[in-house]
């Protein structure tokens, strides 16, 4: 007699992705059931707009209703154009070539913002500013925010092409003298402009090319000096109430100037940026004496940065107003922790851990709810608070500091991911220490406080940008909306500035989760539940 043999039933789905699907189902259900978990999410979302719109709320320098009428790149940034220009027309293709052989300048000690046509510059003591520059430059117009293309000598960085106010390069290093004159030189080609120096007028470097888009036939070209705020810190930390700016003053000397190409008419003086156009009082515009022309100019040519250092504005950026992320982030850490250390805490873990043997995937299920329901909610607190805030700071007259789409939903959709990303190192964290008041309050030591430290002010700068390198509080960086520029002195610190780059600081805090969640799960298939 045969024994029969009975064959197991099979299921025809696949067992893993149904099984994994029911666990994400089954801690979906748990979460949502619990309305005082719901209701925190709520709260978190309120919070952070709440306290981002109604207490963080910029004052207009000009009251409220009033619009500044801020010059614009080609590029969309907001801009400083303000310079003494020596100009005449050239039309087509030419070039312009001068020696430079002295840049000097003056500061202000009783602080003020740029000189203009007429305003008194009492209290001026010699001084060049780093950023002071004396140069050429081939310019659309003198429109504020045209395109242009400029060679320049420097206070403190050399020779230097700078175009279109964001982009720098540089050239020849050290400072111009009439020992150690400086030969500078621009060639325009159509839209495209090249910028030359040289030490001795014989042999000549290239230093940069420039491609202007739309330029007209007949452009701007000539001498222009500039001198930008001076800002000095009361301490060197990042806080930024701890500095103060002043008004300079450059003048450049240049000699063997040659404008080659069709134009007409002699050299006119403007002061660009200012009332008064014209103007040649003693401290702000040129005197030309046969081949000799001295120049004076106050102001820069260059974007504007976040705080009052390089502007005479005040300004804010699209992120200022994410400031209430500090309280919904806190209450979404309690609701990550919670997530898992209440099932420890009321003895339910044993039970889940019974309905789900494989350990590792019920916290990966846990970490994919949580995770999903903390980036919906970021998402949403993120988004209002970025644009309405937008709107109440441009109805009240203060600048928003323009960026491109691309930037803002980076901005919102990067605040939503830290979120989420934060609330599932919360799990992590409640799964290896289970306890709920521990876990928050070594999430949020480990996440805030380095922020808070910082951004202070409390910390030397080279401690700040340390703590926010290798924290977590470095993924704060994503909020970061407008670029720190090499030629431009700001006070560049949080919250609008962050030492490392908008996405590669969230990685920081990324790589914590996944040593979190691997240690996590680690200790999970160890311990007893």
């Amino acid at each position: 007699m045969s024994a029969t043999t009975i064959s197991p039933y099979r299921s025809p789905q696949r067992a893993e992705n149904d099984s994994f699907l029911r666990l994400v189902r089954a801690e979906w259900t748990k979460f949502r059931t619990l309305r005082g978990w719901v209701l925190a999410v709520v709260i978190a979302v309120v919070l952070t707009d709440v306290f981002g719109l109604l207490v963080v709320h910029p004052h207009s320098p000009c009251g409220s209703g009033c619009h500044l009428l801020v010059p614009t790149g080609p590029g969309g940034e907001a801009v400083n154009d303000s310079f003494y220009f020596v100009r005449r027309p050239l039309a087509g293709n030419g070039s312009i070539t001068v020696r430079v052989t002295a840049l000097t300048g003056k500061v202000s000690a009783s602080g003020g913002g740029f000189f203009g046509p007429g305003q008194p510059q009492n209290g001026l003591s010699p001084g060049v500013v780093p950023w002071a520059k004396a140069g050429i430059i081939i310019t659309q117009s003198t429109r504020q925010g045209s395109a242009y293309a400029a060679m320049m000598v420097t206070g403190g960085n050399g020779v230097r092409m700078q175009y279109d106010y964001t982009s720098d390069v540089p050239g020849l290093a050290g400072l111009v003298s009439a020992a150690s004159p400086r030969w500078l030189r621009l060639v325009r080609s159509g839209n495209t402009i090249t910028g030359y120096d040289s030490p001795d007028g014989s042999h000549w470097t290239e230093v940069g090319v420039a491609r202007l888009a739309g330029l007209s036939g007949t452009v701007q070209a000539g001498l222009f000096a500039a001198s930008p705020l001076k800002f000095t810190p009361n301490f060197i930390t990042y806080s930024e109430s701890g500095g103060s700016v002043s008004g300079s003053l450059a003048t450049g000397v240049f000699d063997h100037v040659a404008l080659a190409g069709s134009g007409a008419g002699g050299w006119t003086g403007q002061n660009i940026g200012a009332s008064g156009a014209g103007y040649t009082g003693p401290q702000i515009g040129y005197r030309q004496a046969g081949g000799r022309f001295t120049v004076t100019g106050s102001g820069d040519i260059g974007p504007v940065v976040s705080g009052a250092a390089n502007s005479s504005y005040d300004t804010v950026t699209i992120g200022d107003h994410l400031l209430g992320v500090f309280l919904g982030l806190v209450i979404l850490v309690v609701i990550g922790a919670m997530f898992i250390t209440v099932e420890y805490r009321r003895g339910l873990i044993s039970t889940t851990l019974t309905a789900s043997p494989k350990r590792g995937r019920m916290l990966a299920a846990k970490a994919v709810v949580i995770g999903l329901v903390t980036f919906a909610a970021g998402a949403a607190a993120a988004a209002l608070a970025v644009i309405v805030g937008i709107y109440v700071s441009r109805s009240g007259g203060v600048y928003v500091l323009p960026v491109g789409w691309p930037t803002e939903a980076r901005v919102i959709l990067g605040t939503a991911a830290m979120l989420a990303v934060t609330s599932v190192l919360a799990l992590s964290i409640g799964t290896i220490l289970r306890r709920s008041v521990v876990t928050v309050a070594t999430v949020v030591v480990g996440l805030v406080l380095p922020y808070i430290l910082g951004a202070s002010g409390v910390l030397p700068v080279g401690a700040a940008e340390w703590m926010l390198r290798v924290t977590p509080a470095a993924a704060f960086a994503i909020e970061q909306s407008v670029p720190q520029y090499h030629q431009v002195i700001g006070q560049y610190g949080p919250p609008d500035y962050f030492p490392l780059a908008p996405w590669a600081g969230f990685a920081v805090l990324c790589a914590y989760a996944v040593v979190g969640l691997g240690l996590a799960a680690y200790l999970l298939r160890r311990r007893d539940a």
